[in-house]
């Protein structure tokens, strides 16, 4: 999903009456003190209530059954969907069914209703700007991990290893473990003195080489912003050969460790 085209999509959405937008902000983060006994389906509830007691009283028939129309559906994607909640969701919905965007996010958002002309997009832009398509460059010696991430999300893993006796980066991609080839204590590592003096007198030069490969993969995957975790001198050597800037530097080794753990520290810790 490419979250600032569906921003836009919505905000050039404008309905007439009868026909309205429904927009759903929902918090349902396990993690918040507030939702320890998942009271965000109590919220849920009352918020759809209150708009049908509201157009019960005041809304024209057809208003009505737009609405129940529209109530059905989020009822039925909620049912479907709740086992897989994570701290958010949003549902923009109209009963003819030319909107229809819901989604579960990773990050938090304030429990909110609207049944309006427009969609309300106003946390969702929000969302946007706190976490854009993100990408964070980790090293550990001869190897590189990429993570792009948006909103709180791991979209894809890649991993650059270096070879130290063709002196290529071989790309594997998606998620790796922590292992004999990550740089901590796999078979080239039996002679460790001798390997590192090794890594550390050709280092610049073999990241140098990385670097172009590096700015590509931050070009075709769309990163907005850059975050660059390890040893200081490994990312100098990195920025130095880079021509994407870095928005973030965190000097941690973190490269061993599960990608949202990664995004926890790097992205939400100052």
């Amino acid at each position: 999903m490419d979250l600032k085209k569906e921003i836009t999509k919505l905000e050039n959405v404008h309905l007439m009456k009868p026909e309205k937008v429904f927009t759903m902000y929902l918090n349902t983060d396990p993690s918040d003190p507030d939702q320890q006994g998942g009271e965000w389906k109590i919220h849920l509830k009352n918020g759809l209530n209150n708009f049908e007691h509201y157009l019960q009283e005041d809304g024209d028939s057809d208003e009505k059954r737009n609405y129940w129309a529209v109530k059905e559906k989020v009822d039925n994607y909620v049912k479907e969907n709740e086992q897989n909640f994570a701290k958010s969701l949003v549902i923009i919905a109209s009963a003819d069914e030319t909107v229809w965007f819901a989604e579960r996010f990773q990050m938090p958002v304030e429990t909110a209703f609207y049944w309006e002309e427009q969609p309300v997009v106003d946390q969702l832009k929000k969302m946007y700007e706190e976490f854009p398509k993100t990408g964070v460059v980790l090293t550990q010696k001869d190897n590189i991990k990429l993570i792009d991430a948006e909103l709180g999300q791991v979209k894809d893993t890649k991993l650059y290893e270096l070879d130290v006796d063709t002196e290529d980066w071989k790309l594997h991609q998606g998620p790796h473990a922590a292992g004999a080839s990550m740089g901590s204590g796999g078979p080239k590592q039996s002679k460790s003195d001798q390997y590192n003096e090794r890594f550390e007198a050709n280092r610049y030069r073999w990241y140098k080489s990385v670097a172009p490969k590096l700015d590509k993969q931050a070009k075709e995957l769309g990163w907005e912003r850059i975050i660059m975790v390890g040893d200081k001198e490994e990312i100098d050597d990195l920025r130095d050969n880079m021509n994407k800037e870095a928005d973030k530097v965190v000097n941690k080794n973190l490269l061993d460790h599960e990608e949202m753990k990664v995004i926890d520290q790097v992205v939400y810790e100052d």
